[in-house]
């Protein structure tokens, strides 16, 4: 999770795709994601919550905030994300519903 919110910081596109769950690669838009991470000013991730995810699990789920500016205002990404982990790599899944 640290590592796909570094890669939103320094517009590392290819990371990001690189890290979303192989079979959702083909529908990334790397239009859109370069243009959000580009757009805002990121200013912290706080990681609320970890379950899962060792390094015997297949899956493991994230709750995060991920702070930042939006046109001067102060705004908040919240999620309770899923991963998976493939040939001993972690990739994001896709944001649960709580």
């Amino acid at each position: 999770m640290r590592s796909r919110y570094s890669a939103y910081v320094a517009q590392d596109i290819d990371y990001l795709e690189a890290t979303l769950w192989p079979a959702l690669q083909r529908h990334f838009d790397r239009a859109a994601t370069a243009a959000w991470s580009a757009e805002n000013h990121w200013i912290g991730l706080t990681v609320l919550e970890t379950r899962e995810g060792g390094a015997r699990d297949s899956r493991g789920t994230v709750r995060f905030i991920a702070r930042y500016l939006a046109g001067g205002e102060l705004r908040e990404h919240r999620e309770h994300s899923l991963f998976r982990r493939k040939a001993g790599r972690w990739y994001y899944v896709e944001a649960l519903k709580d």
